[in-house]
């Protein structure tokens, strides 16, 4: 993980670009391993938190009814996410996370493991559903930051 997050901060620097973070079931954690790359300050914009649906709401803008309607594990949360840290970080690339690492909170429809992942580069907006094994809340937490770091290296080639 460390390798992809060091080539993730080299590649940014590289392009001049800037990136951001909406994380939610990560809990910061793919922030955090950014930042402890040297030179990250130079690439790195904004990371948020948004782990209730309130700061979801209201840090990031998320309309309620889509948190009402389809909850804030979904595509359509974390497609609202990821738009709406884009115009509040102005960054080149932006990332948004939300899903259910467990070991509650869990449903038959949103088992534990569900995570979806927003990137959007320019005018491109891509979300990704992932259902990771349930091998523990650490396990998806992980597997959520190393994908993330794919998706954003996947962009940047």
């Amino acid at each position: 993980m460390e390798k992809d997050a060091q080539r993730v901060v080299n590649l940014l620097k590289k392009n001049k670009f800037k990136i951001a973070f909406a994380e939610s079931c990560t809990g910061g954690l793919l922030s955090s391993l950014i930042t402890s790359i040297n030179g990250s300050s130079k690439v790195f914009s904004v990371g948020l938190v948004t782990y209730s649906n309130q700061a979801k709401s209201i840090i990031l803008k998320v309309p309620k009814e889509i948190i009402k309607k389809y909850g804030a594990v979904s595509e359509q949360c974390c497609l609202s996410m990821v738009n709406n840290l884009s115009k509040i970080s102005k960054s080149d690339i932006c990332l948004s996370v939300t899903g259910i690492a467990g070991p509650t909170g869990g449903s038959k429809e949103k088992p534990i493991g569900l995570v979806y992942i927003g990137v959007k580069k320019d005018d491109k907006i891509n979300v990704k559903r992932f259902l990771f094994k349930n091998k523990g809340r650490n396990y998806v937490r992980k597997a959520t930051v190393k994908r993330s770091l794919k998706l954003i290296l996947s962009l940047m080639k």
